[in-house]
């Protein structure tokens, strides 16, 4: 039972670092309306830390005193670059190392899953006493290491390569902002090293089919020419999976749902305006199958301008 309980809150971890490795680190993004110039590459890196130690098995919200607290630091390397005024190519690759507080099993590190993604600003229009923007994006992340899935109570990803659709709405008054995405995540099966599992009944296979995730975010707040303070609210839900059985071990498929809300902050250095400041954090306030996680981040980023005008 113990054991069992170890895996149960330490898998937990594992599904929310999968699923919110670019939810957590607020750079630039898919989910703002922030672009990068023709030929301007902005990067950087960003350090991210998490911790908790209270999770929802279902719907019922509990605690694990014989694995106490569990965190995480993740170190994200992140760069967009400018196709041109209109089209923005991103990417990120990271590094994830996990522990818990309590207990005798170990934790896990190495790098997760690299992504990349096409940002399109499609539309802009004066509307009323403000601007209109509409952007779609379309992004892939894979594995870049052969890191362990089954294990899931330590390992530092899911193993899926995913395919994610998103679209943006940004309205700005000002320098006031309110920014609106959804976004669709079309998730592979993953292979196990075993011929046969339950999720809620026996299946002869090592292939597991992975349940499809919906994101939506809402970001609004202060935007100027060197400065971005926003409060941000996501929400994370499973197009599918099944519960965690009372007492029983959690399985990659699970149903995963959360809410979290939180702040950004954006700084551009007033003497060196190449380099920018970045930092925030949230807290997850609801779920089912998550941790109830905090998460604090900070980074620092460059942009170089691979063709300066004469001027």
């Amino acid at each position: 039972m113990i054991f069992s309980n170890k895996i149960k809150i330490q898998h937990l971890l594992m599904l929310v670092l999968s699923c919110f490795s670019l939810l957590t680190v607020k750079a630039q993004t898919e989910t703002d309306a922030i672009m990068m110039k023709k030929n301007e590459l902005c990067i950087g890196g960003i350090y991210a830390y998490s911790n908790w130690n209270k999770y929802w098995e279902a719907s019922l919200k509990r605690n694990n005193e014989n694995i106490g607290s569990v965190s995480s630091n993740q170190f994200h390397l992140m760069g967009t670059y400018g196709l041109n005024n209109k089209i923005n190519l991103l990417f990120n690759v990271p590094y994830i190392t996990t522990k818990s507080s309590a207990g005798t099993l170990s934790g896990f590190k190495g790098f997760q899953d690299i992504s990349f993604a096409v940002k399109w600003k499609t539309y802009s229009k004066r509307v009323g006493a403000g601007d209109l923007g509409l952007f779609l994006d379309a992004g892939l992340s894979t594995p870049i290491n052969n890191y362990v899935i089954d294990y899931q109570p330590l390992a530092i990803g899911m193993g899926s390569t995913n395919l994610t659709g998103r679209i943006n709405i940004d309205y700005l008054v000002k320098r006031f902002y309110l920014t609106l995405a959804s976004a669709y995540v079309r998730r592979s099966n993953i292979q196990l090293d075993r011929n046969s599992y339950y999720t809620d009944r026996l299946i002869n296979s090592n292939q597991v089919a992975m349940p499809d995730l919906l994101l939506f975010n809402v970001g609004t707040g202060y935007r100027n020419g060197n400065t971005i303070a926003e409060i941000a609210f996501s929400n994370m839900t499973s197009l599918g999976g099944f519960d965690i059985r009372r007492n029983d071990m959690p399985f990659p498929s699970n149903r995963m749902n959360a809410t979290t809300v939180g702040g950004n902050l954006k700084y551009n250095l007033a003497k060196f305006s190449a380099l920018t400041l970045v930092g925030g954090g949230n807290y997850v306030i609801a779920g089912r199958n998550v941790g109830q996680n905090y998460n604090l981040n900070g980074g620092l980023f460059y942009i170089i301008n691979f063709k300066p005008s004469k001027k």
